[in-house]
């Protein structure tokens, strides 16, 4: 997974915000909807876990 592209659902739905690469900028965390923010870091933490099994 590089950056946001495979959650274009997700990101429309987060808030104001801008992206890097695979940065995620915001001016106010309060401008953000936290429960779709909480399910984007779930999947990123997945994504990881998956990809870098230990």
């Amino acid at each position: 997974m590089a950056g946001f592209d495979g959650y274009p659902e997700l990101m429309a739905k987060l808030g104001p915000h801008s992206t890097g690469k695979s940065c995620l900028y915001v001016k106010r965390l309060s401008d953000l909807h936290l429960p779709t923010l909480k399910k984007l870091i779930s999947q990123f933490v997945k994504h990881v876990r998956k990809q870098y099994p230990r």
